[in-house]
């Protein structure tokens, strides 16, 4: 909030700034008309005009007093000079001070209603200048009408300070609340994220482990039961411990497949489907770097896919070709299983729609599926580097 401001401030010195040294140009620009003053007007008021230009100069550059003091000094001089020297053809010269007094001293009332030493700093300059016209100019304009002319343009500066003075801190408001709103958002996007992280590692290992346990392990060993279990209990505890995943220097950087934060390397993936019956060949390239993110979502996607064919296919061997150029890393899952038909696939299932699919585009990947009864499955797996 201190920064709005400041902000404030700044904007409106320089709104001051200009307001006040657009009008002091017209005024003198309407002193420069020939026939309006005389030339020894002219050279008493010129170094009174550049003296108020400087002075609206500074008052858009700093927040100083002084230089609010040295404008409204300078402008009363313009107008005592010109009056004085030029008593007999002062008429011609009262745009040249009306532009002065009713709209160039005016622009002090940008700045000065911030506060409430300030608003009377301003009231007392509106009146000592108003009086200072009125009295000079009264032989040639109706002095009420001076009054209301010079009303008019301060009442107009002031406005203008008080608007733009409190809009600024409501936008900065209203910033700061879709600054909350989006950061509700992304914090709801993360924890939603996370939800289906959590269910896609609980879907493709502790789900799997009870699956087996539920038909007896039937072809798997108790070693590998209890290594398996084991290996389902060290997750479990960093679900609950939130300590899955690196951190965002960690996911940004490659990393080699032996170097994944969750321990999951090609050669661990085999292990664990050589442990509960299914053997898998692997063909093409074993070393692969990825950032960590990535990798974990390709190992676990092509993990996800084995666990299918163990489950589905009716056999207990397949073949993973994992191949890579200079953008993309693939990977070929094959069996010569039963297959099926890829239209009767419900896209609500969690096991490929989730832990392969969706993983995959959440990093940027594809997923595609070829498969017919009698035929056997591939499915295709591609990341980016």
């Amino acid at each position: 909030m201190e920064l709005i401001t400041r902000d404030r401030d700044r904007l409106l010195q320089r709104a001051a700034r200009v307001y006040g040294l657009s009008f002091t140009v017209v005024s003198a620009l309407c002193l420069l008309v020939p026939g309006v003053v005389s030339p020894t007007t002219l050279l008493w008021a010129g170094p009174l005009y550049l003296l108020l230009a400087l002075a609206q100069w500074r008052m858009g550059a700093t927040d100083a007093i002084g230089w609010v003091l040295l404008s409204l000094v300078a402008g009363a001089a313009i107008l005592v000079v010109v009056v004085t020297l030029d008593s007999e053809t002062g008429a011609a010269a009262l745009p040249a001070l009306l532009h002065i007094s009713a709209a160039s001293l005016a622009s002090v009332g940008l700045v000065l209603t911030r506060s409430p030493h300030r608003i009377a700093l301003l009231v007392v300059a509106f009146v000592l200048i108003t009086a200072t016209t009125m009295l000079l100019t009264a032989t040639y304009q109706e002095p009420l009408r001076t009054a209301i002319m010079l009303l008019l343009g301060w009442i107009l500066a002031a406005i203008i300070g008080v608007w733009i003075g409190a809009s600024i801190p409501q936008v900065a408001k209203r910033i700061a609340s879709i600054g909350r709103a989006h950061r509700a958002e992304r914090q709801a996007s993360e924890l939603e994220a996370q939800r289906r992280q959590s269910a896609r590692l609980l879907h493709d290992t502790v789900l799997a482990t009870l699956t087996l346990l539920a038909h007896s392990g039937v072809g798997v060993s108790t070693d590998a039961l209890r290594a398996q279990a084991g290996d389902d209990a060290r997750l479990l505890r960093q679900l609950r411990l939130g300590t899955i995943g690196g951190t965002a220097e960690e996911s940004s950087s490659p990393v080699a497949t032996d170097e994944t934060v969750l321990g999951t390397t090609l050669e661990s993936v085999k292990q664990r489907f050589g442990r509960i019956g299914l053997e898998v060949s692997w063909h093409g390239t074993g070393q692969v770097l990825l950032p960590s993110d990535v990798l974990d979502a390709f190992l676990l996607a092509l993990a996800e896919c084995l666990e299918n064919v163990r489950r589905h296919s009716g056999v207990t061997q397949a073949h993973v070709t994992i191949t890579e150029d200079a953008t993309t890393v693939r990977a070929l899952v094959t069996d010569s299983g039963v297959g099926f038909d890829i239209a009767d696939i419900d896209e609500a299932k969690l096991g490929f729609a989730e832990s392969v699919v969706a993983r995959l585009r959440d990093v940027g990947g594809n997923a595609r599926l070829f498969s017919a009864p009698g035929a056997g499955t591939t499915v295709a797996l591609e990341v980016p580097r």
